[in-house]
C-alpha cells in the first residue's frame, strides 16, 4: 500500500470532487477488489449510495468499470488495460530514471548507472558521473554478465529460478576476477541475499579494484525491468561505505518503480517475499484521498 500523504501534499488547489471520488472508486476496485457490490464501495469509501452509483455509472458508461450481470457486483473495466497498455509503450524508462540518477550521484558523489536485463546479460542504458577527477570508465551500450555485477545481481534475485539456471547454462560462470562466484549454488545463496537485504554488491567480481551496489527497479505489475547502480574505486568505496550507498540506491531505485505503478503489495513470489517491509496505513489509500 502507498505511504499516505500529509494534507498539505494530497491536496491541490485544482482539485474537483466529483472527480476525486471517481478515482477513489477505481482505487477502491484495484485494492479491495476484485469484484465489489455497490453498498461495500459507499461504505469503503463514506460515501452515500446515490452519490457511488450516479459515479459508478458513469464509469461504467466509459467501460472504466464492469458490472457482473449474474452477481451485479462490480469491477475494474478493460478499458483500463487498454490505457494503462498505452501508457507503458509510452513510457521512456532512460529518460523517466535520469532525475533519480542525478539524485544518487549528488549523495554519493560516485558514477551511478541504469541498466535492463537481457538473457543472463546487463546492458547499460544511461550513465551520470560526478565531477571527481578520478572516476569508473564506463559506456553506455557496453554489456556485462549478469552474474557479477551488482545491477544483474539486483535484477535476477527477483526473477523466476529456472530463468536464471537458463542463464546460466547459456553463459556460464566464467571467472573474471579471483572474486568472481564460481558456481550456481554460490549464485542462488547470493541471490537469495540479494531479496534478503534489497541491494546487491559486487565487491570486484567484475572487475578488480571496483565496488558496485545495485538495486531493482519493478514495474507496475511487480516484474523487474531494471536495475540502478553505484560505483567506484575500491580506495573510495570499502566496506564501511556499502551501507550509506545501499541506503541511497534503494531509495532511488524504490522511488523509480513506484512513478513506473508499482506498489509492495503482492505476495510472496518463487518462494520469497518479493517485497520489502513498508509502512502500515491506517486508512486505505483511496479513502485518503477522500480525507475520510
Amino acid at each position: 500500500m502507498p505511504h499516505s500523504k500529509t494534507k498539505s501534499e494530497g491536496r491541490s488547489p485544482y482539485q474537483i470532487q466529483v472527480l476525486d471520488r471517481a478515482f477513489a472508486i477505481l482505487e477502491a476496485l484495484s485494492q479491495d477488489g476484485p469484484d465489489l457490490t455497490l453498498a461495500q464501495i459507499s461504505e469503503s469509501l463514506g460515501l452515500h449510495k446515490s452519490t457511488a452509483h450516479r459515479l459508478i455509472m458513469v464509469l461504467e458508461r466509459n467501460k472504466l468499470v464492469e458490472k457482473n450481470s449474474q452477481t451485479g457486483k462490480y469491477r475494474l473495466g478493460l478499458k483500463l488495460f487498454e490505457l494503462g497498455t498505452r501508457a507503458v509503450s509510452q513510457l521512456d524508462l532512460r529518460e523517466r530514471a535520469r532525475p533519480f540518477l542525478e539524485r544518487v550521484v549528488l549523495e554519493t558523489g560516485e558514477t551511478v548507472h541504469l541498466c535492463i536485463y537481457d538473457d543472463g546479460e546487463v546492458v547499460y542504458l544511461d550513465k551520470v558521473e560526478p565531477g571527481r577527477s578520478v572516476r569508473l570508465a564506463s559506456s553506455v551500450g557496453r554489456r556485462n554478465p549478469a552474474y557479477c555485477t551488482a545491477v544483474g545481481k539486483a535484477i535476477m534475485a527477483y526473477l523466476p529460478e529456472n530463468q536464471v539456471e537458463i542463464a546460466v547454462q547459456k553463459h556460464g560462470l566464467r571467472p573474471l576476477t579471483r572474486k568472481t562466484i564460481g558456481t550456481m549454488a554460490e549464485l542462488k545463496a547470493e541471490l537469495i541475499k540479494v531479496h534478503e537485504t534489497g541491494y546487491a554488491v559486487d565487491n570486484e567480481e567484475n572487475e578488480e579494484g571496483v565496488c558496485c551496489v545495485g538495486s531493482v527497479v519493478r514495474d507496475f505489475s511487480g516484474d523487474p525491468i531494471a536495475a540502478i547502480s553505484v560505483s567506484g574505486p575500491t580506495f573510495r568505496v570499502g566496506a564501511e561505505k556499502i551501507s550509506v550507498l545501499a541506503k541511497s540506491i534503494i531509495s532511488a531505485a524504490d522511488a523509480l518503480s513506484k512513478e513506473l505503478g508499482f506498489h509492495a503489495t503482492s505476495g510472496p513470489k518463487n518462494g520469497r517475499n518479493n517485497d520489502r517491509p513498508i509502512e502500515k496505513q491506517s486508512k486505505p489509500a483511496h479513502a485518503r484521498m477522500l480525507n475520510v
